[in-house]
């Protein structure tokens, strides 16, 4: 079973997501898209859904650059520069975030650095939190939503049933136009979820995912970075990846998920290598920890000189996102002080964190 549990974005926890007893593009091109926004409304910076004050796209921040490509017509962000930037990223899950920045500030000052990747839980269904976007925005971070259908079957978003809902929230993203990353029904390859293998074919994941992906060029929502985010497969080993890849068109990152454990081998290669390795017979794209974590006890220093250690060693990772929440294992860096230590001594390297509005 798994040991944390997922969040809506009205900030409820969901049941917990079953995982075994361990705590465990070519994208078209966005130039090519040019001819097709011609006319496209400028900037509101509000969301289509949910509630949003409508306020300008980056208050107190960085607003994204809109180079004027004809009369009346604004520019996708180009997140081009975010894809594969030359410092790793330092992200954190923290309750509350984005929409309240709250707990990001005090995961700073407790680190000792400023995430600058946020990553939040959206049930499908949930409005787009353009106000979280643009908190995040303002102090340097970029926003990575989880979206979960836990009550929509995968089948019926391939075959449109949920178009009148994704055509708004992909409107309102582009019309954000800020980056914002999604990760789309991630640990698909366990038994655990509801889009998991349990109930889900590969054929009928990737039809879903193509689709929603189509949905987003065709508002012209090109702002995004997509992640797609298998369960490290050390639980689930004879569950194959690659069919349920949609492919190189439609994914920029790969977002593993996986926890360094009690009572196993915490080497990064063992925690991370078996899938990183099957991941590269099929694709190339760049790899995040998108979800990790270490159990407290006293191996936890060590697996975090691991964690650090690993995404820097290796040029292809992004960099990592600490889910730091206390859901069925206190996965929060605050409950092991002399580990918090260690993971302050090394969150002050160079190489990590920068701020996302300047990634060059």
């Amino acid at each position: 079973m798994r040991l944390k549990k997922r969040f809506r974005s009205d900030r409820t926890a969901r049941p917990g997501r079953g995982r075994t007893l361990r705590f465990h593009r070519r994208r078209p091109a966005r130039a090519a898209l040019a001819g097709v926004l011609a006319g496209v409304l400028a900037l509101s910076g509000c969301s289509l859904l949910g509630d949003d004050s409508g306020d300008s796209p980056a208050s107190g921040g960085t607003a994204a650059p809109h180079a004027t490509a004809g009369a009346g017509q604004d520019v996708p962000y180009d997140v081009t520069p975010l894809l594969k930037p030359a410092k790793k990223y330092f992200g954190a899950s923290v309750p509350g975030a984005p929409t309240s920045m709250k707990n990001v500030d005090a995961y700073t000052r407790m680190t000792g650095k400023q995430p600058n990747l946020v990553e939040y839980y959206a049930g499908w269904g949930d409005g787009f939190d353009a106000t979280g976007v643009r908190n995040a925005w303002a102090e340097g971070a970029l926003t990575l939503m989880s979206w979960e259908p836990f009550d929509t079957p995968l089948a019926d978003i391939a075959a449109g049933e949920s178009d009148a809902y994704l055509k708004k929230y992909a409107t309102a993203v582009r019309e954000l136009n800020l980056p914002v990353v999604i990760d789309f029904a991630d640990e698909f390859n366990g038994h655990w979820e509801k889009w998991g293998t349990k109930d889900v074919t590969p054929a009928q994941y990737v039809a879903a995912w193509r689709h929603i992906h189509q949905t987003f060029v065709d508002a012209g929502a090109t702002n995004v970075i997509w992640a797609w985010s298998p369960n490290i497969v050390n639980p689930v080993p004879d569950v194959k990846l690659k069919p349920y890849y949609p492919g190189d068109a439609y994914v920029d990152w790969v977002g593993l998920i996986g926890y360094f454990t009690a009572g196993e081998d915490n080497s990064f290669d063992s925690v991370f290598g078996t899938t990183r390795d099957r991941v590269r017979t099929f694709t190339k794209k760049p790899i995040l920890l998108l979800e990790t974590g270490a159990v407290p006890g006293e191996r936890r220093r060590a697996d975090i000189r691991n964690l650090f250690a690993g995404v820097a060693a290796d040029d292809d990772m992004l960099g990592f996102i600490w889910f730091n929440h206390k859901k069925r294992a206190d996965w929060r860096l605050e409950a092991s002080p002399l580990a918090l230590k260690e993971f302050k001594r090394l969150a002050a390297d160079d190489r990590f964190g920068f701020d996302v509005r300047k990634p060059s």
